[in-house]
């Protein structure tokens, strides 16, 4: 086989099913060619950032490696954002990128760069087959492993066009068994003091999402009869409707009563990566278990198990703990009264509305999508106010936090799981960051329903100005009429300025087999105090 047939091999291995991406040159052609040959779809996407968010969106919703493809140069660089995404999320994205040959490099500077230094900082590993007869499917093979290993994260591959048409060695067939779990007195140390607590509160991350680890979690805290927490990438690992379900942690302020009143907290495959940039509260010992060891601590735990978590979880002994219903519900009351955000003004609707009136015209429609949240101040009562049943309910740029993330993570999402289909809410900052995704959305046609809180501020950043006599253009823009861009684009497009238009527009899009643009105007007055009740 060619190396371009090489690596679409390793793909299929790996379980592979979609490659999203802006190909140029070089191997682009060749790669795309391969993988339409074992069944593998390549997804156009308009921009190199959006696809690799494509690509770790369904990574992050089956488990599986994401794949997406670029040219050299430009491409690569215009790809970096989506691959610190990947990083900081932890998934396991491979980005297959044109290289250079030595006899390129001998005489052309054009569009050359050191790749993999550049993403070195937000990547696990990387390699080049960039000579004819380079081993391309074995390195594909190698990271798309790599990636795999915990903490998961994306690698880089370099494929030039010679290395892609001429002939190369299969990749190898199967890999290395996965680490196990390995009980000992790091186990016994955790029982002990979990025995000890009569208020253990559990906070559940990312790597708790696994079916597995989940399944094991949500049967952990049912037997110490404990409140629970989960960070925005956990949400419905615990299911909001759970008596247990005791609110978001991000490490601000909201959260802080339930967690003060904790002897011992387990951080349940929470990764350091999603709390915000605040110092530790609570002083009750932190029993951590994580699929690796950490490389910066938000807080020393007394005791950490690392490895699969479902066995750990599974293995934790679970004395029944003190905790009353009625004080896990009054916490969890509270922390929602906390961060409420009131009824719409007359400068539009208040974004808790959009969310909540959103989410009870699913339910009456039958309908029960993904949701994707873009980066800015509207990312608070999505995340506070949706209510999630299961892992993948929510998705979310949290580790980057970056601004762009929601309409192709929505696409992706309603690619993934056609029949649930899937809401993007985003700011209108954020949807101008990602603007050319709505013709991929238009073209591909997928059930997915875009909300744009449209203020035409950088909201979150406008709170943050503090008083600062900063030049009103700086922090916002003439209102922009997305739904008229939307169906220039050729799709569906429908604004909506007070709840009767806006429930009226979600009728349409809910009823609709395709995409669907909501360009709402919303009050931004509420903001602050929600935010300052979130992080203090």
């Amino acid at each position: 086989m060619t190396g371009a047939e090489a690596v679409a091999a390793a793909l299929a291995a790996a379980g592979v099913e979609r490659i999203h991406g802006v190909p140029g040159g070089g191997s682009s052609l060749a790669l795309i060619e391969a993988a339409e040959a074992r069944g593998i779809r390549f997804v156009l996407a308009r921009q190199e950032t959006a696809a690799v968010i494509m690509a770790a969106t369904e990574a992050e919703l089956t488990g599986l490696p994401g794949v997406a493809l670029v040219t050299r140069g430009p491409g690569v660089s215009n790809a970096a954002n989506g691959m610190a995404q990947a990083s900081l999320d932890r998934a396991p994205v491979l980005l297959l990128a044109d290289g250079f040959t030595g006899a390129e490099r001998a005489f052309a500077d054009h569009q050359f760069f050191d790749q993999a230094a550049l993403l070195a900082p937000v990547t696990k590993g990387a390699a080049r087959a960039v000579e004819p007869g380079a081993a391309a499917g074995v390195m594909a093979a190698s990271l798309l492993a790599l990636a795999m290993q915990a903490p998961r994260g994306p690698v880089l591959l370099e494929l030039s066009a010679a290395a892609a048409r001429a002939p190369a060695l299969p990749p190898p067939i199967a890999g290395a068994a996965p680490p196990g779990f390995a009980p000992g007195a790091a186990l016994a140390e955790a029982n002990r003091i979990l025995s000890a607590a009569r208020r253990p509160v559990l906070v559940a991350g990312l790597e708790a999402t696994e079916p597995a680890a989940c399944a094991a979690l949500r049967d952990l805290i049912a037997r110490l009869g404990c409140p629970a927490l989960v960070t925005y990438k956990a949400k419905g690992v615990v299911p909001d409707a759970d008596p247990l379900f005791a609110g978001v942690f991000t490490g601000g302020a909201a959260e802080a009563p339930v967690l003060s009143e904790a002897d011992c907290i387990l951080l349940a495959g929470a990764d350091p990566v999603e709390f915000i940039p605040q110092a530790w509260r609570y002083a009750a010992p932190v029993i951590e278990l994580a699929t690796a060891p950490r490389p910066l601590a938000y807080r020393a735990p007394e005791v950490a198990l690392h490895g699969p978590l479902a066995p750990a979880l599974v293995a934790l002994e679970a004395p029944r703990s003190a905790w009353a219903p009625e004080a896990i519900a009054g916490h969890r009351r509270r922390w929602r009264e906390s961060l409420g955000n009131g009824p719409s003004g007359n400068r539009g609707l208040s974004p808790q509305a959009v969310v909540e009136l959103a989410q009870l015209a699913c339910r009456e429609a039958g309908a029960e999508p993904r949701i994707a949240v873009d980066a800015g101040a509207h990312m608070f009562p999505c995340t506070s106010f949706w209510e999630a049943r299961r892992p993948g309910d929510l998705l979310i740029s949290n580790g980057l936090a970056t601004m762009g993330f929601a309409l192709p993570a929505g696409i992706a999402a309603a690619m993934q799981d056609p029949a649930r289909g899937a809401i993007a809410f985003t700011g209108d900052g954020g949807l101008l960051m990602a603007l050319g995704e709505l013709a991929t959305a238009a073209v591909l046609g997928t059930r997915l329903t875009i909300i744009v809180f449209n203020d035409a501020t950088l909201s979150l950043i406008d709170i943050k100005k503090d008083g600062r006599s900063i030049p009103e253009a700086a922090l916002g823009w003439p209102e922009a009429d997305f739904a008229a861009a939307f169906t220039a684009l050729g799709g569906t497009g429908l604004r909506a300025c007070n709840e009767l238009e806006y429930r009226a527009a979600l009728a349409v899009a809910l009823a609709a087999s395709g995409t669907v643009l909501l360009d709402v105007r919303v009050d931004p007055a509420s903001y602050p105090s929600q935010i300052k009740a979130l992080r203090g």
